[in-house]
């Protein structure tokens, strides 16, 4: 049955931490996952958390602190010794460890990986941690099953049980030459039917996908999906079998990389949560913010240039807010679609001007209906001059903003520059200042005022 946190729970379980009534606790816990019960704690204070968390057992409690908030642990962590750390430390995956050590200060790390009584483990979350992030190395678990191809069959499953001890999961067998170089894999239904005197060489398989340590994040999540693998194993500049990805590490690039998207194409300038403090959160939506509000003033000063001819026909200051919005919409309608194209890798074939004329087209079509529907709805309330004016005006802003949403992230993005930022504020603000000029413009054409 899946867990359900509610207000009511929460409370129930302060009172049991206020009242330090640790069997209960306990009780509350026993039947939960590692996911639940950090789902309780990121709903605690720092205090309380450290709390419930040493009353956890050493298995469940690594499980627990890496499915926290990376805030929340952060303040957990602050309240644990170098030592202790270490201690939770020695109990995780190496990939899972190497994320959790990267979060301390420099000076830390040095001093809890010197305390890890587990020295191998150490030594491949150091190796981890000197990783670029964002790459296949930073990604990678060191933990792994391999044998050599001149091995038998029979001295290979013993390997695989010496090696499966430090491994929860095994995937994969991976089958290296005499330099550790990887060159195939070794499927288990031919290790269990083949001859005990066989060789790994003789019956191993050769098709093996894999990445270099270099490769980025996004990339490795775009071949495992591509190729609907559960696990990739990585090697460095050589060929040397380092490392393995799974599955579960794709996905959280996969999320942060969404999360990334929706908040560049919010305007949100920097990672940020609804837990950050304020000045961090401010300080991440404060800039596009400021571009939206200098849009707005050039847009202010556009109208004023054109204060005379609202004197003398106010009813054109009716319509300044529907035109400004319908231009920011169907910008961002195409950038949003381009932006998930681009995402998807879906746009190699097609060429820009191809891109361009599809969306200019989907734009005079939606124009057109829009328009109608205007011009019948201005004519009924004023006169023809002004139906004409802003349903021809509605017209042209739809078919800019169609175009300036699909000719910029596709810009931004052959220049190197993420196409989220191409969504939201920037196209909106620039479709508004647009919008507003092309109202005034086929207004002054069809009204005569000059």
């Amino acid at each position: 049955m899946q867990f359900e946190l509610t207000t009511i729970y929460v409370n129930k379980f302060k009172d049991s931490i206020e009242q330090k009534n640790n069997s209960a606790i306990k009780d509350q816990l026993h039947e939960l996952y590692p996911a639940d019960i950090a789902e309780i704690l990121n709903q605690l204070s720092a205090k309380e958390a450290a709390y419930v968390y040493e009353l956890l057992d050493d298995e469940t409690a690594p499980e627990v602190l890496l499915e926290l908030d990376e805030d929340k642990r952060e303040d957990l962590l602050a309240n644990f010794s170098t030592k202790e750390i270490a201690e939770q430390i020695d109990n995780m995956d190496s990939d899972d460890a190497a994320d959790v050590i990267s979060e301390l200060p420099e000076e830390i790390q040095d001093e809890v990986l010197s305390q890890m009584e587990d020295i191998e483990q150490a030594s491949d979350i150091a190796e981890l941690i000197n990783f670029e992030e964002g790459t296949a190395g930073s990604l990678m678990a060191k933990e792994l099953v391999s044998v050599y191809s001149f091995e038998t069959v029979t001295a290979c499953i013993e390997e695989i049980r010496r090696q499966t001890e430090n491994v929860d999961v095994m995937y994969a067998v991976y089958v290296l030459d005499n330099n550790e170089k990887l060159i195939g894999m070794l499927s288990l239904k031919k290790l269990i039917i083949s001859h005990p005197l066989a060789r790994v060489e003789e019956i191993y398989d050769a098709d093996v996908q894999f990445v270099k340590t270099s490769t980025s994040s996004e990339e490795v999540a775009e071949f495992m999906q591509k190729y609907d693998l559960v696990v990739l194993p990585v090697v460095d500049q050589l060929g040397r079998l380092v490392g393995r990805i799974t599955i579960d590490d794709v996905v959280d690039v996969i999320k942060e990389a969404a999360e990334e998207s929706i908040q560049r194409m919010s305007g949100i300038s920097d990672d940020v949560d609804s837990n950050d403090k304020l000045w961090r959160s401010s300080r991440a939506r404060i800039p596009w913010l400021i571009v939206g509000m200098c849009g707005g003033i050039v847009g202010s000063r556009i109208i004023g240039t054109y204060e005379d001819q609202i004197k003398i026909h106010p009813e054109m200051a009716y319509f300044i807010p529907l035109i400004g919005a319908m231009g920011g919409n169907v910008g961002v309608q195409s950038s949003s679609i381009i932006v998930q194209a681009l995402a998807n890798n879906s746009l190699i074939n097609d060429s820009i001007g191809h891109k361009l004329l599809k969306e200019l087209g989907v734009g005079l079509i939606n124009g057109l209906i829009c328009s109608i529907l205007i011009l019948g709805y201005a004519f009924l309330i004023e006169d023809w001059r002004l139906a004409a004016t802003v349903s021809v005006a509605l017209l042209t802003v739809v078919l800019c903003a169609s175009f300036l949403g699909t000719f910029v992230p596709l810009t931004m993005n052959r220049f190197k520059i993420n196409p989220a930022l191409a969504t939201g504020p920037f196209v909106t603000t620039l479709n508004d200042i647009i919008g507003i000029s092309i109202y005034f413009l086929v207004g002054r054409l069809l009204y005569g005022l000059f």
